[in-house]
């Protein structure tokens, strides 16, 4: 039977196209804008949006399982509208049509942000309460609300799977993500300062495979946190340097004075049309709690994470190799 994919052309989505297409599956793929991560791949694709409801029910005919990967991402405090109208709004679009198709199964994917911070010393697991003060980030809002609607869609006979992955890297980061950008940035000494502070950092390809196999073989309603290895931003600069034989920046800048700078970097951005990285939410994550679990998904779904090194290398790797790393520069990606 079909397999439906929203957001394939995104990180995960061209991570999680190949790997289905790879056990021989037909794949949909639901297609807004951007089909770069998707040329040449023998699947069938189909314009949709998710905040048209109409489209969905098109995209869904037919379906046995949707994997709902669709949203936006977003930094900045003041994007709620936005975020609200796609991952809270969208979501609901989704579940509508997974019923009126007759879909059997949907797997969401959620975000480790939809968990509150858990106190100094704790470890975030599945059983952590969601985040639920106006004062959150409006991402991290927004994908708990998503959450809420997905089981609403169960209380009405959906079969559902929820996914939980904690920051993301890996291959195929064609736009490229927030995290692939300071790769990048890294490689070309673009990124003049680091910052204290670090975060769970999990490979998109073995998120894809604890997806797949939670689809595969978990009950209905369950959810489950694929967390990969809580690394340092300095440790992270540290292996890129070491990968691609580039300097590390020098210079590691406090939270604290980071935090003061991140509005004026803000603003800046907006004003120039670039991308922010260092941002007051991006800054708040890196210095939050996130000791993460994944024992539930390893003892129920067979879950690994591969070591932190083999990602990086990996994706620098499919950098290089597809233009996005400058061949002037002379730099080999060491594997």
């Amino acid at each position: 039977m079909t397999v439906v994919v929203t957001g394939a052309s995104g990180h995960i989505g061209a991570n999680l196209v190949r790997a289905l297409t790879a056990t021989g599956r037909p794949v949909r793929a639901l297609v807004h804008t951007d089909r770069r991560a998707l040329a040449g791949l023998d699947i069938e694709t189909c314009e949709g949006d998710i905040c048209a409801p109409e489209s969905l029910v098109r995209a869904f005919s037919g379906a046995e399982v949707v994997y709902h990967l669709a949203a936006t991402i977003s930094l900045i405090m003041e994007d709620w509208p936005r975020l609200e109208a796609v991952n809270v709004s969208g979501t609901r679009n989704v579940v509508a049509a997974c019923l009126k198709a007759g879909v059997k199964k949907l797997v969401h994917f959620s975000s480790i942000h939809a968990f509150a911070p858990v106190p100094p010393g704790g470890i975030t697991t599945e059983a952590c309460p969601q985040v639920d003060s106006a004062r959150c980030p409006p991402y991290d809002r927004s994908k708990a609300a998503g959450e809420r609607e997905v089981l609403k869609g169960r209380e009405q006979g959906l079969e559902t799977v929820i996914i939980n992955p904690t920051a993301i890297i890996g291959p195929y980061d064609y736009q490229p993500s927030h995290f692939g950008s300071v790769l990048l940035s890294l490689v070309s000494h673009r990124l003049p300062a680091l910052v204290t502070g670090g975060y769970d950092w999990v490979d998109v390809r073995d998120v894809v495979a604890g997806a797949i196999s939670a689809e595969q073989s978990a009950p209905s309603g369950a959810k489950y946190l694929l967390s990969g290895h809580n690394v340092s931003v300095r440790e992270v600069a540290a292996t890129v340097a070491e990968i691609a034989g580039v300097p590390a920046p020098g210079f590691v800048c406090p939270i604290w004075l980071a935090r003061v700078g991140a509005p004026f970097v803000t603003v800046y951005n907006r004003i120039t049309g670039g991308r922010p990285l260092y941002t007051a939410v991006s800054l708040r994550a890196l210095d939050s709690n996130r000791l993460v679990s994944h024992e539930k998904a390893t003892r129920e779904i067979g879950y690994t994470p591969r070591p932190f090194r083999e990602t990086i290398s990996d994706t620098l790797q499919w950098f290089a190799e597809n233009g996005y790393i400058h061949r002037q520069s002379n730099r080999k990606i060491r594997s």
